[in-house]
């Protein structure tokens, strides 16, 4: 388990802009550089027009110059396991293998990992029309 990533996803979702829904989420990828990038989800009183957390993690992933995570760590209120949504499963899968870890997280820490092939089996990816990913 990678504690630093862990708490970065539950700091993140600390963070939440969730006015509306109250279902504040926490995202945090490692870059290929082993850096942390965060994110929490940003509602808007327009649904659906507000970002996930992992979104938010990417974009900071991207804008830190990276374009390959190999680590993800998604943290999320309540009982029940708080996966990525099918969106995110596919926009992490453009930066990421089916064989990268996913922490899923509640406000205590870890609950589950699991790999992201196994939340998004048979992809479709970058490799699919000529890119890099893996």
């Amino acid at each position: 388990m990678s504690a630093d990533l862990v708490q970065a996803a539950i700091a993140a979702m600390a963070k939440a802009y969730a006015p509306y829904s109250k279902f504040p989420v926490g995202a945090a990828v490692r870059g290929a550089s082993g850096a942390v990038y965060a994110g929490c989800n940003v509602e808007n009183a327009a649904y659906p027009q507000g970002c996930c957390a992992e979104t938010s993690a990417i974009s900071a992933l991207v804008l830190g110059g990276e374009t390959r995570l190999v680590e993800v760590a998604v943290a999320g209120p309540g009982d029940h396991l708080v996966t990525p949504c099918g969106g995110c499963r596919q926009r992490l899968r453009e930066f990421a293998a089916d064989a990268v870890k996913v922490h899923i997280c509640g406000p205590e820490g870890l609950r589950r990992t699991v790999a992201l092939g196994d939340l998004l089996p048979l992809s479709f990816g970058p490799q699919h029309l000529g890119g890099e990913g893996g």
